[in-house]
């Protein structure tokens, strides 16, 4: 099973930040990462109107791939029951050596690094379940169950992650 980890934190902590420069230590390490990005907003239009693949998602069409040379791209229907963390993560991304989810605070089964920045915010890790770091420039408590790491160790958190999924880089071979 290919190891997922989600960034979680209130609104703007810098959750996208953090977790981009994760996606690019990773990328340096030689793995091959996917990222499945969690919104709240609804209608987002992820396609442009009266080309060939609106036109099929128009027509009632689920799933719709646009496959070009270099890149592929795919919208679909949400279901009824919404897909878990997990569910998305096996079901799409299995060509990678790791999956980074942002947001999903909820997500059960999956290990969270909490992006803090905000002394005001409670925190996450003592309300949601999965939390193995927190990353933050404010001062915090000692935990002894969590990595502690500031907001600008990406490299360091992308080390913590290499290490708390015992990844090998004979996997992307």
């Amino acid at each position: 099973m290919i190891p997922v980890i989600s960034f979680i934190g209130w609104h703007n902590s810098g959750k996208t930040t953090l977790a981009s420069k994760v996606v690019t230590h990773l990328k340096e390490r030689g793995y091959r990462v996917a990222v499945i990005k969690a919104t709240k907003e609804t209608g987002i239009p992820f396609d442009t109107p009266n080309t060939d693949t609106a036109r099929h998602r128009q027509a009632g069409a689920d799933t719709v791939l646009l496959v070009a040379p270099d890149q592929m791209a795919m919208t679909s229907v949400r279901p009824e029951k919404p897909l878990s963390l997990l569910e998305i993560a096996r079901r799409y991304c299995f060509d990678v050596d790791i999956v980074i989810g942002e947001g999903f605070k909820g997500a059960e089964g999956v290990p969270k690094i909490e992006v803090r920045r905000e002394e005001e915010q409670p925190l996450l890790c003592r309300q949601v379940s999965g939390v193995v770091a927190v990353a933050t420039d404010l001062a915090f408590p000692d935990d002894p169950g969590l990595a502690l790491f500031r907001l600008d160790q990406g490299e360091e958190i992308a080390a913590f992650i290499v290490d708390y999924f015992h990844l090998d880089h004979t996997q992307t071979d």
